[in-house]
């Protein structure tokens, strides 16, 4: 299931505003410390996806090739295009 960028970070962001704005009641199951534990999760998916976009726009603006770029994250100069390709342009 492979998902865009733009979605990734559209979902981080809709979840942390959820976790920001949850007021517990009574009837709700949850536990803080697993809700919270969640919303750090999504915090840090959110700010490394972030780090990853910039420093690949950085590698790509030194002239680095996509499939070095590939080999450096663990995958295929493709895949990265495909992923980040619009997002580095």
């Amino acid at each position: 299931m492979p998902r865009s960028v733009d979605e990734i970070l559209a979902h981080a962001d809709q979840l942390a505003e959820r976790f920001e704005d949850y007021e517990p009641v009574p009837d709700d199951e949850v536990n803080r410390d697993a809700a919270a534990a969640l919303r750090a999760a999504v915090q840090e998916r959110s700010a490394a996806e972030r780090r990853m976009i910039e420093a690949i726009r950085t590698a790509r603006e030194a002239g680095l090739s996509w499939s070095a770029i590939g080999a450096l994250v663990g995958t295929t100069g493709e895949a990265v295009r495909q992923r980040y390709g619009t997002r580095v342009a």
